[in-house]
């Protein structure tokens, strides 16, 4: 027989290009009437700020966070340019009016230099996040406390935990969408030893991840050390978390899970009777949909669609999302599962998939929509930031993903097909063999002799089988073993006859190219959950992006001012003239030349300058430059914190009663 590849016929492809179409212009009305809101919790400000020189000590340290995020007595930590901790190590709720902020008290009596304020806490969607910036008291000095350069949740911890959740879902989605794949396409699977296995693996997959993310929860949010994991202590914080919590609701759903599995494989796949196999059937149905539903609601409850806007409609919305993911990647596992190992699978059970996974197909479409606005929000926000990056490439691996889906549609209508003309094949054999025994039936033979003997002649057949079983009789063991090798012979020639079929094969590779595509949209998804929402990335970037855009700005070149003084007394007039470069925020360097009236170099006792930028209330910043030979000042390492318009003021001492100062205008960045 000739096998040729399905054609792809133009009505599905219309279809799909129109259900694009639509869907895009969906999409990008929801992203330009999207409102701003938050997921990943970020730092909007502090007091004081990042970079400032402040002339007293201040009583405390504030930070104001996007969002409400947990902290601990550790979690904001002041340290003094020694490393010395400068804080009472106790955080105070100062949050008012929807904006969140913490604060924490400092130590009296510090020093002047530059301080470093380094800060960890789980936002709200269960994500550690951190951050340190420096201020500077006096003036800036040099400091023996190295920033962090790993982020919160980072290392080998943070490697560890990332598998876990890997793991995690991969579990549930084995576990759930093999399930349903049994109950609802295909449930002579239940019995199906390969199958069996795959949704076993899922279990205690989901159920050895959950454990491991419940003990890695501490150092993975705290410390980052991997002995901590057992720590029995931070284990009890962890379980008075919102994290913690969702966790161990999963293990308890998990024990549902198990005994479903047992009835599932057990009891259900021994059932005979077609009227108590429907009910037990609907009623494994609800109550797997209830314990699935339950395991989704976990991770709806503790990651992004806990917070933000509309969380009450977010997390019904991720759980649908989560059991549609389930339903058609899982299903899928287990379609490739039966391909590969089962004896045989039928057409109508491939054809009850795809209904299936059409149904998931346009929930996850639609449930995907609503996340897009909701943790995107903007044109700019989906092309832009890692979140917007990551979410086309899974859009584009679920448009692949429905093409393959498609023609693996196709080769099952062939199988189809297939599968009737070899019934037809089978009765007409069977049709040819009853006639063929009907035709060898003995006959009876009448002997002409006088006591008229009638004597039946056996056929050749029988009397051969009545040897045969005479043998087996009298040796069982080697009846036993001649009908295992039948056996074994049987299934290796059903197996080939199987693998020889093009139809079947076919359908093979373009399911295994599904299931190719559906474990990398499986690792995208999977990198979403822990990536900062789009909403959130740019709002951190619009609040800090004047600064930002100071410090990146090339250098204007070296700034420079004269400026006439007179002290009033004897030799007391001449000028200073100033320059600063590069003139842009962070390091200067500062350069004072004195001037008497004929153009010549002056000698004075004293020399000091302060900046101060007036429009946000900085300052002063005292500067005391070195002397140098032949009237010049210097001074190496000026730090100015942001760009603006700077008042210079410099005061000249040429006696030990007369001084003056004078002050001018430059500008910063």
């Amino acid at each position: 027989m000739t096998t040729t590849a399905p054609r792809l016929g133009p009505s599905p492809v219309r279809l799909l290009l129109a259900a694009t179409v639509f869907l895009g212009t969906l999409l990008g009305a929801l992203l330009t009437a999207a409102s701003p809101a938050a997921a990943h919790a970020a730092l909007t400000g502090s007091n004081p700020k990042d970079g400032a020189v402040v002339a007293t000590a201040p009583k405390e340290v504030t930070l104001t966070f996007s969002e409400q995020i947990a902290m601990g007595n550790d979690s904001i930590r002041v340290l003094e340019p020694s490393g010395k901790r400068a804080d009472t190590a106790k955080i105070r709720d100062m949050s008012t009016g929807g904006k969140a902020g913490y604060g924490v008290d400092l130590l009296p009596g510090l020093p002047d230099g530059t301080y470093t304020v380094a800060w960890q806490a789980v936002s709200a969607d269960s994500h550690p996040v951190s951050g340190a910036f420096t201020f500077s008291i006096g003036a800036p000095s040099e400091t023996e406390v190295a920033l962090p350069g790993d982020e919160a949740g980072g290392g080998p911890v943070g490697l560890l935990y990332d598998v876990a959740r890997y793991a995690a879902y991969a579990g549930f989605v084995l576990l759930a969408g093999g399930a349903a794949f049994v109950l609802l396409c295909w449930q002579r699977a239940a019995s199906v030893r390969p199958v069996q296995r795959l949704v076993a693996y899922g279990w205690v997959t989901l159920t050895a991840s959950t454990l491991a993310m419940l003990l890695l929860r501490t150092p993975y949010t705290g410390s980052g050390k991997l002995a901590d994991a057992f720590d029995l202590s931070g284990l009890r914080d962890v379980l008075e978390t919102k994290t913690g919590a969702a966790l161990v609701s999963r293990l308890l759903l998990l024990g549902a899970a198990a005994l479903f599995i047992a009835v599932l494989f057990g009891a259900y796949a021994r059932r005979e009777d077609a009227t108590e196999k429907k009910d037990l059937t609907f009623g494994l149905a609800m109550g797997g949909t209830v314990v699935a539903a339950g395991v989704a609601a976990t991770w709806a409850l503790s990651e992004h669609a806990s917070t933000g806007i509309q969380p009450t409609v977010a997390m019904p919305v991720d759980v649908l999302h989560l059991l549609a993911v389930a339903g058609w990647l899982g299903g899928l596992a287990t379609l490739l599962t039966a391909l590969y190992r089962a004896p045989s699978i039928e057409p109508s059970a491939v054809h009850r998939f795809s209904r299936v996974a059409f149904v998931c197909v346009v929930t996850l479409t639609v449930t995907g929509l609503y996340q897009s606005w909701r943790q995107v929000g903007s044109w700019s926000a989906l092309t832009g930031t890692s979140y917007g990056q990551l979410l086309l490439a899974k859009v584009a691996l679920v448009v692949v993903m429905v093409g393959v889906a498609w023609v693996s549609r196709r080769w099952t209508a062939q199988l189809a097909e297939a599968r009737q003309a070899e019934r037809s094949v089978r009765t007409d054999v069977a049709a040819a063999e009853t006639e063929r025994a009907e035709a060898a039936e003995p006959a009876a033979v009448t002997v002409p002799d006088d006591s008229a003997t009638t004597v039946t002649v056996p056929d050749d057949s029988a009397t051969a089988a009545g040897s045969g079983g005479q043998s087996e009789g009298a040796d069982p063991e080697r009846a036993a073993q001649l009908a295992r090798q039948q056996a074994a012979v049987a299934t290796a020639a059903e197996k080939k006859a199987r693998d020889a079929d093009p139809v079947r094969s076919g359908l093979r590779r373009s399911v295994l190219a599904e299931a190719a595509v559906a474990v990398a949209l499986l690792a995208v998804t999977t990198v979403l959950t822990s990536t900062e929402p789009g909403r959130t990335e740019e709002e951190a970037a619009r609040i800090t992006g004047s600064s930002a855009q100071g410090a990146d700005a090339p250098a204007p070149g070296p700034a420079e001012i004269a400026l006439p003084f007179d002290t009033g007394g004897r030799n007391g007039k001449g000028t200073v003239r100033l320059t600063l470069g590069p003139a842009s925020p962070g390091a200067n360097e500062m350069h004072l030349w004195l001037t008497d009236p004929a153009g010549k170099p002056m000698e004075v006792p004293e020399v000091k300058v302060s900046f101060t930028l007036v429009a946000k209330q900085i300052g002063p910043l005292p500067i005391r430059p070195e002397r140098l030979p032949a009237g010049h000042w210097s001074a190496a390492a000026v730090q100015i914190p942001m760009p603006g318009e700077w008042q210079v003021q410099v005061t000249v001492r040429t006696s030990d009663i007369d001084q003056a100062t004078i002050d001018k205008n430059v500008k910063i960045g």
